[in-house]
């Protein structure tokens, strides 16, 4: 197989809310819109990856993480909790090394923002 392109397709509850939520409150920048103004969906930027927040759920995606690594955790946290987001956990190291913030979005979808340190091993050469 050879992939050219990926999203996460998040068929949200309240598509509207889903919508703000990613775009205001995690501040994700818009790839594109598509489909009625008053009900698009919205594909947003993820790092190398897109989010696609289109259509509408009967009930909340179950078992499904976006895992986002970002420059600085804490200063997300904040940022996040003065928007209004539902913070689950964090930020703190954990055992693997990583520095970890959990949030949720409206359907709870667990987002975990990460944080690289400067010595960890996935940024630093083994060898």
């Amino acid at each position: 197989m050879d992939v050219l392109s990926s999203r996460v397709l998040l068929r949200p509850s309240d598509p509207a809310r889903t919508r703000a939520f990613y775009r205001d409150v995690l501040g994700l920048a818009v790839y594109r819109e598509f489909g009625p103004p008053d009900d698009p969906g919205v594909v947003f930027f993820a790092g190398q990856a897109l989010l696609e927040v289109s259509g509408h759920a009967t009930a909340p995606p179950a078992g499904m993480a976006l895992w986002l690594q970002v420059r600085d955790v804490r200063a997300e946290h904040e940022r996040l909790l003065a928007a209004g987001a539902h913070v689950l956990d964090g930020p703190r190291v954990q055992p693997w090394g990583l520095v970890e913030l959990r949030v949720s979005d409206p359907d709870g979808v667990e987002v975990v923002l990460v944080e690289v340190p400067a010595d960890h091993p996935l940024r630093r050469d083994q060898r």
